[in-house]
């Protein structure tokens, strides 16, 4: 059992994982930061995170400030959760998906300061959302980095790094779970490191640095002068959210899984429209639908929606309405 005091901030399951793992390693853990709890479902009903429910399930102090920068619109807040802090006594604070940007009061705080879990192999994919990033732009491997936290944005310094491959069937959601076990490993490491006195800090290379945007709801619908490769890779790096989607006989449907093909044919077209397949036309290639949702539905083979259609709602010739095919 080590005695090195560990605050912890952060709000998904990704966090969850590293926060499972920091216990389970035997780091005193005298207090938690997350978001304050979400309306969500279909009742939207508040809804605690993945790291206030792990939390709570093991008896850990936790905190949920709307907000920590002290002079801010949630200053009240912001002060409660300093002075937790600051009675919290960390040596260390980790930090993995939190959703709030720190303050320097609280990069201050902790004498080792703060670690972040950053799911990229930095410089690349700085920012928000660097799994769904490094998918859609067709990226062979990523990674996590273990960074020594500053005032930038996933500017500091390098401690551990690991790559793990991207395949080619992998989904946000399955690179996600892969890059939270890794994260969780790497920082229990990081952690040991510390309180030996090991860690060795690199400074990113100047060259390389991308940025990973947060990802919008606007960029759902599938636009078909792209070629059918791109698309195929956002219907992966979308899932789980906010799922690609496309309009065809009327309806919005998400698609959850295509495959690109090297047909011919005008963007947006319906190439084929026969009882098992769903092809459209690409600004280069086509796109094969495999897998979608209805809405209100459950994610179904693409070919037994299409069967469900009747004969006359799709044809070849067909124009799909969205971006880059007005229909």
């Amino acid at each position: 059992m080590t005695t090195m005091r560990v605050a912890f901030a952060g709000t998904p399951e990704f966090a969850a994982a590293a926060l499972q793992a920091i216990r389970a390693a035997g780091f005193e853990l005298p207090l938690v930061l997350t978001q304050p709890d979400r309306p969500a479902g279909r009742g939207m009903k508040l809804q605690p995170s993945a790291v206030a429910r792990c939390a709570r399930a093991h008896g850990l102090a936790l905190a949920q400030p709307r907000g920590l920068r002290l002079d801010g619109r949630f200053a009240t807040d912001a002060a409660a959760a300093r002075d937790a802090l600051a009675a919290a006594a960390p040596d260390i604070m980790v930090v993995a998906a939190y959703g709030l940007i720190l303050p320097a009061w609280v990069l201050g705080l902790p004498r080792l300061g703060c670690l972040n879990i950053h799911a990229s192999l930095l410089p690349r994919w700085r920012g928000a959302a660097p799994i769904q990033r490094a998918i859609e732009a067709g990226d062979a491997s990523t990674g996590i980095t273990i960074m020594q936290m500053d005032e930038g944005l996933d500017t500091g310094p390098m401690l551990l790094r690991d790559s793990e491959p991207i395949r080619d069937d992998d989904s946000a959601a399955t690179l996600h779970d892969r890059l939270a076990g890794l994260g969780a490993r790497l920082v229990v490491q990081a952690l040991h490191d510390a309180a030996a006195g090991r860690l060795k800090p690199e400074p990113q290379p100047a060259e390389g640095a991308t940025y990973a945007r947060k990802i919008d709801k606007a960029e759902a619908a599938l636009d078909w002068c792209q070629p059918a490769a791109v698309l195929a890779r956002r219907v992966r790096a979308f899932d789980p959210f906010p799922g690609a989607s496309l309009k065809l006989a009327g309806e919005t449907v998400k698609v959850w899984r295509a495959a690109a093909l090297g047909l011919a044919g005008t963007p947006g077209e319906l190439l084929d429209a026969g009882a098992g397949r769903i092809v459209v036309g690409c600004g280069e290639g086509a796109l094969e639908l495999l897998q979608v949702q209805r809405a209100g539905g459950r994610r179904i083979a693409a070919a037994d929606w299409r069967r469900a259609l009747p004969p006359h709602a799709v044809a070849p010739g067909m124009r799909l309405s969205g971006p880059g095919a007005p229909g």
